[in-house]
């Protein structure tokens, strides 16, 4: 049974229904207690990173519970994002910060620094510079995915330049942990996985058979 997180920032129908063609098991917990007997754990979005907010000490302890337990965790779109450090949309909001790195603005440079000091602090290691106003924001609409790590499972059956539907305004940074990535004035992270923790920008449940493919993958990661 596969846990799908309402913290009211987004429409959780289409999710829904693409899970239910799937044929996935799910059910939307009340409180954080709901997620002890979850076999996986969705958390989707869209809209401002401060929304996240709604995810309040309670349910952090219970979703890292889940997750030191081996329980797998897919973000969608915004929900990719808070598995992140945080966001520069809300810099007072700090993400789950399972994934190293920080969102932001997608027009916006990043320029690593030479002279870090602090390796642990991804902030320490780069700058952002002036947007870049030729960048339409926010990015939607359809685009492709470059496959970076074609052995990671989320990415299983998905080849490459598949178009997928994205509506966003931040991105994820361009790390280890990224298996695609998509191009929009730069590259960014498309699909993310480090182990159980996955994450996609776009939005699967929009992405037509490619986008059922990554939940059926998902879903199968869960087992």
């Amino acid at each position: 049974m596969i846990a799908l997180i309402d913290y009211k920032a987004g429409n959780l129908t289409s999710v829904k229904k693409a899970l239910a063609t799937i044929r996935a098991q799910v059910f939307v917990p009340a409180m954080p207690e709901d997620l002890a007997d979850a076999g996986g754990i969705i958390v989707p979005g869209v809209g401002h990173f401060g929304a996240t907010r709604a995810l309040d000490a309670s349910w952090i302890e219970a979703i890292l519970g889940r997750v030191g337990e081996g329980r797998p965790l897919l973000g969608i779109c915004l929900g990719m994002q808070w598995l992140y450090e945080g966001s520069d949309e809300a810099p007072d909001c700090p993400g789950l910060g399972l994934l190293s790195g920080c969102c932001y603005r997608l027009g916006s440079t990043v320029r690593l620094k030479a002279d870090t000091t602090d390796d642990t602090n991804p902030d320490s290691r780069s700058v952002r510079l002036q947007a870049d106003r030729d960048v339409k924001v926010p990015h939607v609409g359809w685009n492709s995915l470059a496959i970076q790590r074609d052995e990671a499972s989320i990415v299983d059956g998905i080849p490459p330049n598949t178009q997928v539907y994205f509506t966003h305004s931040y991105a994820a940074p361009i790390t280890g942990d990224t298996v695609a990535v998509t191009e929009h004035g730069a590259p960014f992270a498309a699909i993310v996985q480090r182990g159980y923790i996955a994450g996609v920008q776009f939005h699967p449940e929009k992405s037509g058979e490619a986008g059922l493919r990554i939940l059926r993958n998902f879903v199968e990661l869960v087992g």
